[in-house]
């Protein structure tokens, strides 16, 4: 099989597309035909070793794929060959990559695909989808009728946040970089969406959060969070999610904070089980079945492409370069 894989950690230029040898499922895994995967920030942390993981190489990179079930093994119970099939989490903790023709996957960190929706849809869903959902429901306990915020609302997480708090019934403030990504962000039912180079950004977040009665979930996207700006805005018992940052060093107005009750949660999705991150599945799947989750791909390419995939993804994560919207998705 063709695959994207590392014998070293650096730049890009060090993922090389070659072949590899075929996957031999094991007795809890699934052989996937692989029809799509995307790129993820962790992806190239990873590759470039800035975070530093146990892996063995060569390394098949990525974590995201869809595709179709082509065999199983002689414990598997939940697919047949034939199944179309999505999931995350590969690539970490002994598990194989995704970036390659094939890629054998435990049963536990599959999902069946709902009817009519594409393998580049279900790839470009599929870390982001489950990140935004564990990080409103489990994590931050949203209930409908509150009010939700989200910086950049058509990113990967961002977006999916935008679409699943709408769909709960939140109230949604999300800022985005340009016209058209706020025509976007609209069209998901965003309530308010603003430019994050307005001048006067903080003081129109304030004037409709005030009118709501205060955020209730602010979901940090930003690498550099900013609680003295963030805590003021919050209605008492509002939740903030953490969910990057890894670097972050901010000063933080513990007054404020404590004496309206708030509370901080961070999480990591790969820290989330096997079985809470199925009920996201089943969640995020539903969601798109009734028309109300729709993944965004902003960028489709070749999975010989991996390379320059990986060089735009640090160009928006790393260079804030704000040319993206949605995710980088690739095909085999």
């Amino acid at each position: 099989m063709k695959a994207a894989f590392i014998e070293k950690t650096g730049e890009p230029q060090v993922i090389q597309y070659a072949d590899r040898p075929d996957p031999e499922p094991g007795p809890t895994e699934v052989l996937v035909e692989v029809g799509a995967v995307a790129v993820n920030p962790i992806d190239t942390y990873i590759r470039s070793g800035a975070v530093k993981l146990p892996i063995e190489f060569p390394y098949i990179i990525g974590c995201d794929l869809a595709g179709t079930v082509a065999s199983c093994g002689s414990d598997v119970t939940r697919f047949k060959a034939g199944d179309r099939v999505w999931g995350s989490n590969q690539g970490l903790f002994g598990r194989n990559g995704s970036f390659a023709e094939l890629a054998a996957v435990d049963q536990d960190w599959l999902y069946p695909s709902p009817e009519g929706m594409s393998d580049t849809e279900a790839a470009a869903g599929a870390l982001v989808g489950i990140t935004a959902h564990l990080g409103l429901n489990l994590h931050g306990g949203l209930q409908e009728g509150e009010t939700v915020f989200v910086n950049g609302g058509t990113g990967g997480v961002g977006g999916s946040v935008v679409q699943m708090a709408k769909a709960a019934g939140a109230t949604v403030i999300a800022t985005v970089g340009s016209d058209e990504k706020k025509q976007l962000c609209e069209s998901w039912g965003a309530d308010l969406v603003l430019d994050y180079h307005a001048s006067d950004l903080d003081e129109q977040i304030s004037q409709f959060a005030e009118q709501q009665g205060g955020i209730n979930i602010w979901f940090e996207t930003q690498r550099e969070p900013t609680f003295d700006r963030t805590v003021p805005l919050m209605a008492q018992r509002g939740r903030i999610i953490l969910m990057a940052g890894r670097d972050a060093r901010p000063e933080f107005p513990v007054g404020p904070f404590y004496v309206n009750d708030l509370r901080m949660l961070g999480f990591a999705m790969f820290n989330a089980s096997p079985a809470e991150q199925r009920e996201c599945g089943k969640a995020i799947s539903a969601l798109y079945s009734q028309g109300a989750w729709h993944p965004q791909i902003g960028k489709l390419l070749s999975l010989s492409e991996a390379a320059e995939a990986h060089a735009l993804q640090e160009e928006n994560t790393i260079g804030r370069a704000g040319t993206l919207s949605g995710k980088i998705v690739l095909q085999p």
